[in-house]
C-alpha cells in the first residue's frame, strides 16, 4: 500500500488518512462505509492518522487491504460512502501532508560510500577508516517536517541550501539488539527523504567536532507516502532492506543527480541493528539512508556552488516510492534587515 496524509478542500483542517491507488487518493474511513454496503465487509476502526496505524495491530493493516483491494476495477471519486463523502479524489484535488506529521525519532545515516568518499574529497582527506567499521549517523529534528509540495522557507543564517536526495524507512515495531538479518520485521515501510543542509553553517559546526546542528534541523521533507514493503517485494536484492530502486533529482526541471538504492554500503539492517544497539526503537522512528551518490550539490559542484535559491523547485523521484516535490521560499525578513 501507499499511505498517505491528506486533506480536502472543502475540510482543509481536518487530517485523513488515505491509499493512493493510480492517481487517486482514497479515503480509507469512507471507503469502509462504502465496503460494508457494496461489498459485505465488516465495519472495524480506521485509524485517524498514519502514526496510530503504525501502532496499530497487524490485524488493522490487514483490514486496510481488504478495503483497498474491493475497490479493485472501480473508480472511488464516483463511489460515496457514509453522509454522501467521497471515497476517492483525484490526487490534484488534495493537499498531502507529510505521511508522518511528527516522527518519533529521526536518524539520519551516512551510508552511501560514494556520496562520502566525494564529500571527503572536496575536504582534502580520505574516507575515515571508522566509517568502514560502523555505520553512523546524527539525530535530526523531528519537529520540522515538511511534505510534498510545500514551501520550505529559505533560512535566515545561510547562503549555501543544498538538498539531499535520500531514501528513509519507518520503524514499525518495537525492538532492541535488532539482528540485521531480522530488520525487515521492524519496519513498516519506506519514503523519501530530503535532508535540507545549510552547508557554510554545516561546515563550521563540524570544525568544532560536533554536529551537524543548525546546519541541518530546520527542514526535512518526508513524502510524498509511506509504502509498504509489499509494494517492492520484485526489487529486493539480497541484503536486508535494500530493494534495487532508481533515484533522482531535478532542480527547476534540470536532471542533477542519479543513484540507485541498492548501491547502499550499510543496508537498512544493518543501520537498524546499529541504531538499536543497547537501545530500543520504537513504532514512528525514522531512519534515513545518508545521501546517494551525487545526490546534492555540495558534491556536484565540488563544493563550490551555486547553490539552491528562493524560487527554485527541487524535486526527488525514487521508483516506487513516487516524487517528492518542493519550492524554496523567501528569505526571512529577519536576515535582510
Amino acid at each position: 500500500m501507499r499511505l498517505v496524509s491528506f486533506v480536502t478542500p472543502t475540510e482543509p483542517r481536518r487530517l485523513r488518512i488515505g491509499a493512493e491507488m493510480q492517481d487517486c487518493i482514497v479515503d480509507l474511513a469512507c471507503a469502509r462505509s462504502w465496503a460494508q454496503g457494496a461489498r459485505n465487509i465488516p465495519s472495524e476502526d480506521v485509524p485517524s492518522s498514519l502514526g496510530d496505524l503504525i501502532h496499530a495491530d497487524a490485524s488493522v493493516m490487514d483490514y486496510l487491504r481488504r478495503l483497498v483491494e474491493a475497490l479493485n476495477g472501480e473508480d472511488p471519486t464516483h463511489l460515496k460512502g457514509a453522509r454522501r463523502e467521497a471515497v476517492g479524489y483525484s490526487s490534484k484535488e488534495v493537499l498531502l501532508y507529510p505521511p508522518l506529521m511528527h516522527p518519533l525519532s529521526m536518524r539520519d545515516f551516512y551510508a552511501f560510500e560514494q556520496h562520502v568518499k566525494k564529500a571527503a574529497a572536496i575536504r582534502g582527506r580520505d574516507i575515515p577508516e571508522a566509517w568502514y567499521k560502523m555505520p553512523v549517523f546524527y539525530y535530526g529534528n523531528p519537529n520540522n517536517i515538511f511534505g510534498p509540495e510545500m514551501i520550505v522557507p529559505y533560512p535566515s543564517y545561510t547562503q549555501e541550501l543544498d538538498y539531499e536526495l535520500e531514501v528513509a524507512c519507518v520503524i514499525g515495531k518495537m525492538g532492541r539488539d535488532i539482528p540485521a538479518d531480522q530488520a525487515e520485521s521492524h519496519i513498516f515501510g519506506y519514503t523519501i527523504m530530503n535532508d535540507w543542509s545549510a552547508r557554510d553553517i554545516q561546515r563550521e559546526e563540524m570544525k568544532v567536532g560536533l554536529g551537524p546542528a543548525k546546519g541541518k534541523d530546520f527542514a526535512t521533507s518526508l513524502g510524498p507516502w509511506i509504502v509498504t514493503l509489499d509494494e517492492l517485494a520484485d526489487r529486493k536484492t539480497d541484503r536486508p532492506g535494500v530493494f534495487d530502486l532508481v533515484m533522482t533529482a531535478q532542480v527547476n526541471g534540470e536532471i542533477r543527480s542519479n543513484g540507485n538504492l541498492k548501491d547502499i554500503h550499510y543496508s537498512f539492517g544493518e543501520m537498524i541493528a546499529r541504531a538499536s544497539t543497547d537501545c530500543f526503537l520504537m513504532p514512528g522512528d525514522v531512519i534515513g539512508s545518508g545521501t546517494v551518490g551525487s545526490g546534492c550539490l555540495l558534491e556536484l559542484t565540488e563544493g563550490k556552488g551555486p547553490w539552491l535559491k528562493p524560487g527554485d523547485q527541487v524535486e526527488l523521484e525514487v521508483e516506487r516510492l513516487g516524487v517528492l516535490r518542493n519550492a524554496i521560499g523567501e528569505r526571512s525578513k529577519r536576515e535582510q534587515k
